[in-house]
């Protein structure tokens, strides 16, 4: 609770009298204090004048700021107690101000909070009236007539007020008396009056004691001696025409300026006439230093530098002499008044400067204390405070006269700005006016703000199979603008969601991918999961990216053929010519051009016997009858698939010709040494399977004849047709034909010509089509069309009509030179500049053709892909 002024009491010298105030809209505690207040002198409660519990003082870190040399005041933080620390003398803080004040900020922290401290220094009478000179000579002429006056040297007391008013009393005599006079508050000069005539005869030389005492309690009093000399001749003193002179003088006057002319005169005569003037010895030595007076002229001028700021009264006693044996002097008063000039520039300070500051502080926090002064006065002295350059996220709050907090206006952001320069200017308002400028530097400490960041959402990672264990398949890296353990990142992955740890860890700090064991395309085909960075911060932020493993398949798996344990043939002789005696069957676990099989008969090509390339279908190249079937033949086919290294497998067919009507009867399978014969119930179920299989076959062959018949064709260009729906997707951005041989589709035409067959298969892909697996919007794509008769290729928008293949021009002149060199034109028609509708021909040949698509003139294509349209045919006649 602060107190109030009360009516003075009577002080104590080592009792400090105290009492808070608030100033109207200044928030400002006001103290007294007596100086000479010994180390300790209980000042004030200050914990409770300003609201603060005493507890809190140490936790929020009270501390005073001062902006003197010394630290006259201190508070204990452990009772709240304002109490004075070192001794203050009033005279060397103030001199002769009436008023003497020392000014404080008391900070708080959590939050931060300034409170503003005036501690007046109240005088006590410590200081005893002095005379500039321990004696003082008079000389009188022994024919002055009583109630003549002798204007003396008064004293003079560093105290002010009650303790500077002094009083004087001349010891006891029988000549002379003190002229009091009527000035009640003694403030002129002591006169000596002449009570009775003197007689020099009689005492030539009278020694008196001049006392002053002061008005303070206790009473202090100093003395001076008085010597008088009685002397004859000169009687008149000089007299001024005015007691009290006037000068207004502006500051920083040159040297050699002329202040003002003084003029005394003597009513004597002769040597008793003639006047010397001077200083009075009660002027101080430093006026003496600025002005000088002329003994002859009675001129005074400006001799040192005049500073309003170092003085603005300059009060100087002039004393006119005259040359007589008895020399009488004559006094008066010059009073100089300097003018103030703008001639100082305003100061500034600053203090608590609260650095590095927080991003996240909030706007209206305390950075630094300025405080801002010109020695100046009036208009001169009033500064004005702005900060530079404007739009810095910063504001100086004016807090009380010429005080300012330095505060954040907006949001900082040390990943935008690191370190603020700012300039404090202050100018007043003089004419001309003045400024200065005081640079200061904010850095912005950093805050964990930003989560860790990966260049892209996602990562596609194709590794091939069969990979050494270890084997470093990726690495991800992400960045965090945060400085520090802010931006320290380490990488994991959440096995909790995936189990992930057979096949796949991530180094914490470099974030490497590594593969823990050797992957099967034939088992494992895609491993998506997440992988997360995260910082060091407090708190920490994370943030992931999905990683998708492609395994990408290697021809590691040879071709196996499947048949049961018998592999002989038994035909009725004669056998026509194009007869299938056989089918051999073969699978490779591998896919695309890995898994993609043809096969070939062993043994030259004069044979009677011949084998499908691509279908394994062993038949007649030509009649055979007993005499040149012979009773047994043994056909050697070999399988094997597009792979590198190719890789490949034989089967062993035994065809037997008869001359009775028997079963055909076939097994297909990998010569094996040491075969047994065949179980009769094990050809019986054989001969089974393939007649249900003949009976199927002719079955669909009919409903292909009905469709054929129920879709006319031009004659010249003849459609493919299908029983099934084919699947085309688009190909993935890396372009490799990386398609599964598990998942084809067969597609027989039918054409003009008879016997006439044609094999188009369309292989869906290994990897996912979703859009999410990779950046389909900027591949040349082949879309799937379902639910169509016949397959098609486009490049974007809806399905073309059936049978139809959309390529630009070019395109469809690279599928010419490739695929059918001995056809000049395809046949085609225009659909758009630069792009044509190819109907897909009954085709003679076999062909695969791979197409690169890049960014060409006709603006279709916005990025590189790889075309891969496998087109296959069967030979035969």
């Amino acid at each position: 609770m602060a107190c109030f002024r009360r009516i003075p009491c009577p002080l104590l010298p080592t009792l400090a009298l105290l009492h808070t105030a608030w100033g109207l809209g200044s928030g400002q505690l006001h103290y007294s204090v007596p100086e000479e207040s010994q180390h300790g002198a209980f000042v004030g409660r200050i914990a409770q004048d300003l609201g603060l519990e005493v507890g809190q003082l140490v936790p929020r870190m009270l501390r005073m700021v001062s902006k003197g040399a010394k630290d006259y005041f201190q508070v204990n933080v452990q009772n709240g107690i304002f109490f004075v620390n070192s001794r203050i003398d009033r005279e060397e803080l103030c001199a002769k101000s009436p008023v003497c004040s020392i000014h404080l900020e008391v900070l708080v922290d959590k939050p931060l909070a300034v409170f503003h401290v005036e501690v007046e220094i109240t005088d006590i009478n410590d200081n005893a009236p002095i005379f500039s000179v321990s004696e003082q000579t008079l000389a009188i002429s022994e024919s002055r007539p009583p109630g003549f006056h002798f204007l003396l040297a008064g004293a003079s007391d560093a105290d002010i007020n009650g303790n500077a008013l002094l009083t004087y009393k001349l010891s006891r005599n029988e000549h002379f008396i003190l002229d009091l006079g009527s000035d009640k508050d003694q403030t002129k000069p002591p006169i000596l009056t002449l009570k009775a005539s003197l007689d020099r005869e009689e005492v030539p030389v009278h020694h008196l004691v001049l006392t002053a005492t002061d008005g303070g309690r206790p009473e202090l009093s100093g003395t001076v001696q008085l010597v008088i000399n009685v002397l004859d001749a000169n009687d008149n003193p000089p007299v001024f025409n005015q007691s009290v002179y006037k000068v207004k003088l502006l500051e920083n006057a040159a040297p050699g300026t002329l202040a003002i002319t003084l003029n005394a005169t003597d009513a004597d005569q002769g040597t008793n006439q003639e006047i010397a003037y001077s200083f009075s010895s009660n002027v101080p030595s430093r006026f003496t230093e600025i002005f000088g007076i002329n003994s002859h002229t009675g001129e005074v001028r400006v001799t040192g530098d005049v500073d309003f700021e170092d003085a603005s009264v300059y009060d100087l006693q002039v004393v006119a002499q005259d040359k007589g044996n008895l020399p009488l002097s004559g006094h008066c008063q010059v009073v100089i008044e300097v003018l103030d000039l703008n001639d100082n520039a305003p100061e500034v300070s600053i203090s608590s400067l609260s650095v590095p500051v927080p991003e996240d502080s909030p706007p209206g926090s305390v950075v630094a204390l300025i405080s801002v002064s010109d020695r100046d006065s009036g208009a001169n002295g009033q500064v004005s405070c702005s900060l530079w350059p404007p739009g810095l996220p910063f504001q100086l709050a004016s807090t009380f006269r010429n005080y300012y907090s330095l505060v954040v206006a907006e949001p900082l952001d040390r990943e935008r700005v690191a370190e603020y320069r700012l300039v404090v200017m202050a100018r007043d308002q003089g004419a001309p006016s003045l400024s200065v400028s005081s640079s200061l530097a904010v850095p912005i400490s950093d805050v964990n703000d930003n989560a860790p960041t990966f260049a892209q959402p996602s990562y596609a990672v194709f590794v091939r199979e069969n990979n050494p264990p270890g084997a470093h398949i990726f690495t991800v890296s992400a960045s965090d603008p945060d400085l520090a353990e802010n931006a320290l990142l380490s990488y994991w992955m959440d096995e909790k969601l995936w189990p992930l740890a057979s096949y796949v860890s991530v180094h914490s700090e470099s974030g490497k991918l590594y593969a823990l064991q050797s992957l099967d395309y034939e088992e494992l085909k895609l491993l998506e999961f997440q992988v997360s960075a995260r910082d060091a911060g407090l708190p920490s932020l994370c943030g992931n990216v999905t990683i998708q493993i492609f395994v990408v398949d290697e021809n590691d798996n040879a071709p196996a053929v499947a048949g049961q344990e018998e592999n002989s043939i038994s035909l009725v002789a004669p056998v026509a010519a194009g007869h299938v005696v056989g089918k051999v069957r073969a699978l490779d676990a591998d896919s695309g051009y890995n898994a993609w099989l043809r096969y070939e008969l062993l043994g030259g090509p004069g044979g009677p016997w011949q084998v499908g390339l691509y279908s394994g279908e062993v038949s007649a190249r030509r009649a055979v009858d007993e005499a040149e079937g012979g009773p047994e033949q043994c056909l050697l086919v070999l399988v094997r698939d597009h792979g590198q290294p190719q890789r490949s497998v034989t089967a062993t067919l035994s065809v037997s010709l008869v001359t009775s009507a028997q079963a055909t009867h076939m097994d297909i399978r990998l010569p094996r040494p040491g075969e047994g014969a065949r179980a009769p119930e094990e050809a019986a179920n054989l001969y089974l399977i393939v007649a249900i299989c003949s009976v199927s076959g002719l079955f669909l062959l009919a409903v292909l004849a009905y469709i054929a018949l129920r879709c006319p064709c031009p004659a010249k260009e003849p459609v493919a047709f299908g029983p099934g729906t084919a699947t085309l997707v688009c190909a993935s951005e890396v372009g490799s034909w990386s398609y599964s041989n598990r998942h084809s589709h067969l597609l027989a035409s039918v054409g003009s010509e008879a016997g006439a067959k044609s094999d188009l298969m369309v292989f869906s892909p290994s990897v996912p089509a979703s859009a999410e697996n990779g950046r389909q919007q900027d591949l040349l794509c082949i879309k799937a069309c379902q639910g169509m008769p016949t397959p098609e290729i486009h490049v974007s928008g809806a399905c073309v009509p059936p049978g139809i293949l959309s390529l630009p021009l070019r395109i469809l002149e690279m599928v010419r030179e490739r695929c059918f060199p001995a056809r000049k034109t395809l046949c085609s028609r225009p659909v758009g500049e630069g792009i044509t509708k190819m109907v897909v021909l009954n085709l003679q040949i076999a062909c695969m053709a791979s197409f690169h698509i890049s960014n060409s003139e006709d603006g279709l294509y916005r990025s590189a892909s790889l075309w891969n349209i496998h087109l296959m045919e069967d030979a035969s006649p």
